[in-house]
């Protein structure tokens, strides 16, 4: 796959999909940066080479309010301006922020963008054209740029014009520093990976997960189960092909009880680390426990302590794993943290991702 570092970026407006899409408290504030933090490398290295740098993104899922030539006021929790300061900061670099995602306006304000300067433009849902992926709207995009780069793994399972459209109008298309290090992780994982190697599938829905459940159960040499999942896949054994029923290790005690569980209890937690221990590749997906809570955290930090004392090459991510490993400081056990949700299940689950078939073509 090639990259951001693969091309020449000097002096060119260079359009970056960023994963801008983090989650709010119930005031609107960001309650975790965790994907903004990701995507510094990508930008780093962008404004160093001298681009002029142009950032896609959504927040949200708002009511699509833009057509051509019509932006009305936007409401003020899905507008990106509070994630463009944000990221601004952590950065350390100045982000301008344009309130038009495209047009004549925007055009112009972009042509005037220094060598190593960024901006980054409205929420790219509040137009009509990009869920609906429509040509117009990709070509529009694609008009504000030399360069595409995809850096936004998490939404790269939707066929939006900001993600697969665009990159069939412009001149070049390459992979972010970021997406080219999930694809690269996860390949590992499903092509010949080291054995043994053990799933952990925490989280909850596991229905809407069929397909990456018995993706995993073929791959893998054994999967735990969290309490919701155990219990699920109990109910609905179709969930899991016959053949490889052998590979599930259910919970078998709940914290603070079992009548209402909201994480694994201290049984399970032993059952789980004599599975992780001698194991060369992990792959873990969703929280073992309400971890939003401090009191049902335990189960899901004994097993990240774990898997980072195995030594085996281990990947995490999905629902909110990712951000609680690194608010509770334990990123560095991991080889690699997707910032992947339903994205990172279906690469696993071997689907076609819309964005990064659009780059491979």
């Amino acid at each position: 796959m090639k990259s951001i570092q693969d091309i020449e970026l000097k002096g060119k407006r260079v359009l970056i999909r960023c994963a801008l899409n983090v989650p709010l408290d119930e005031k609107g504030n960001i309650a975790d940066d965790f994907r903004l933090k990701e995507s510094l490398a990508t930008l780093t290295y962008a404004a160093e080479q001298g681009a002029k740098c142009v950032l896609l993104g959504h927040l949200g899922r708002p009511d699509p309010l833009f057509e051509f030539g019509n932006h009305p006021a936007v409401p003020p929790l899905w507008s990106l301006r509070k994630v463009a300061e944000h990221l601004s900061v952590l950065l350390g670099r100045k982000i301008l922020f344009f309130e038009q995602p495209i047009g004549r306006e925007v055009r112009d304000q972009i042509s005037l963008l220094k060598e190593g300067e960024i901006a980054m433009l409205e929420n790219m849902r509040f137009y009509k054209g990009e869920e609906a992926n429509d040509e117009n709207f990709a070509k529009e995009l694609a008009n504000l740029g030399d360069i595409y780069v995809n850096d936004a793994f998490d939404v790269n399972h939707r066929a939006h014009a900001s993600v697969s459209g665009v990159v069939k109008f412009v001149p070049v298309a390459v992979a972010g520093i970021q997406l080219k290090k999930e694809v690269d992780a996860l390949n590992r994982i499903l092509e010949n990976p080291k054995r043994k190697m053990v799933v952990i599938v925490g989280g909850s829905k596991i229905e809407t997960k069929a397909g990456f459940l018995g993706a995993v159960c073929k791959l893998a040499d054994t999967v735990l189960m969290g309490n919701l999942v155990s219990k699920e896949v109990e109910e609905k054994p179709f969930l899991v092909p016959a053949e490889y029923r052998d590979r599930l290790v259910a919970a078998i005690d709940g914290y603070p009880g079992e009548s209402q569980s909201f994480d694994i209890g201290p049984r399970t937690r032993e059952l789980f680390k004599s599975h992780i221990q001698g194991a060369r590749t992990i792959f873990w997906s969703g929280p073992l426990g309400k971890v939003e809570e401090e009191a049902y955290r335990q189960g899901s930090l004994e097993i990240a302590n774990a898997i980072g004392e195995s030594g085996a090459f281990s990947v995490a991510g999905g629902g909110d794993l990712a951000g609680f490993l690194e608010r509770a400081g334990l990123k560095n056990k991991f080889s690699h943290i997707s910032i992947g949700g339903s994205a990172l299940l279906a690469y696993i689950a071997g689907e076609k991702l819309p964005g990064i078939e659009a780059l491979g073509n």
